[in-house]
């Protein structure tokens, strides 16, 4: 495998066991028509379960496959940060281990890259129960309202990104929430494209509502600040008649 791939899938896994060979198989389907090479890194944020050696048994089997294993659990943020870093290709999705999400809109998502930096999925029949629904729409809202990022579903995992606007991104815990508008701040174009959701058919959420508020809202108004102290400078001349970039 060469260093310059078009795609890198990013997956975080934590206690995912049960979902990890459907997961693999799904993903061998999906992106077969990819061109240019791609590659899947799985980053296993201190499963206490047999994920780690289940993904370690997948690698062998597929020269695609790159396992990262985190010295503890650490949160979504740290395991993204960590396969971000890894990551070779050209371009980024991520999407959950849980098989919520379908590797079968991978190739869909990709193609509207034509004309965007960063394509953002939107679940179209949510397939969680009320209270996660109605939290979800709420914090979105909210969200929308604070920094004006026009995404109607942040909280969806699965997104495909140019990774030179993804680098630029300097990650922080929680910052996975906020992707988008801070792929916005580097300038990069969003746009979102409706997407499957599926029932989770194992495990339960590593997330609710005590564990999402608080944090959330420090990092929302954290953000925002970043937002109204961003630096939007265009250089009038620069030395030798080159083109001047913007700061």
């Amino acid at each position: 495998m060469t260093d310059s791939l078009a795609l890198s899938v990013v997956i975080p896994v934590h206690d995912e066991e049960d979902s990890l060979d459907a997961l693999h198989r799904e993903l061998d389907a999906a992106l077969h028509s990819v061109r240019g090479g791609c590659e899947i890194v799985f980053v296993d944020d201190g499963s206490r379960d047999r994920s780690l050696a289940l993904l370690r048994e997948i690698e062998r089997k597929d020269a695609r496959v790159r396992v990262l294993a985190l010295d503890g659990c650490h949160g979504q943020s740290a395991a993204l940060a960590a396969g971000f870093q890894a990551a070779r290709g050209s371009f980024i999705a991520t999407l959950d281990a849980d098989l919520q999400n379908d590797p079968a809109d991978l190739p869909r998502l990709l193609a509207e890259l034509s004309h965007a930096d960063v394509v953002n999925g939107v679940r179209a029949e949510r397939r969680d129960d009320w209270v996660r629904r109605l939290s979800s729409r709420v914090a979105n809202a909210v969200r929308r309202a604070v920094v004006h990022d026009g995404v109607s579903d942040v909280g969806c995992s699965l997104r495909v990104m140019r990774a030179d606007c993804l680098r630029r991104v300097r990650p922080f815990h929680g910052f996975h929430r906020f992707l988008p508008a801070l792929l916005q701040l580097e300038g990069a174009r969003v746009v979102e494209v409706p997407v499957s959701h599926r029932p989770r058919r194992y495990g339960r959420s590593k997330y609710g509502i005590r564990n999402r508020l608080l944090p959330g809202l420090v990092d929302l108004f954290g953000v925002r600040w970043l937002q109204s102290r961003a630096l939007r400078v265009r250089v009038k001349e620069w030395p030798g008649g080159e083109r001047p970039p913007e700061v």
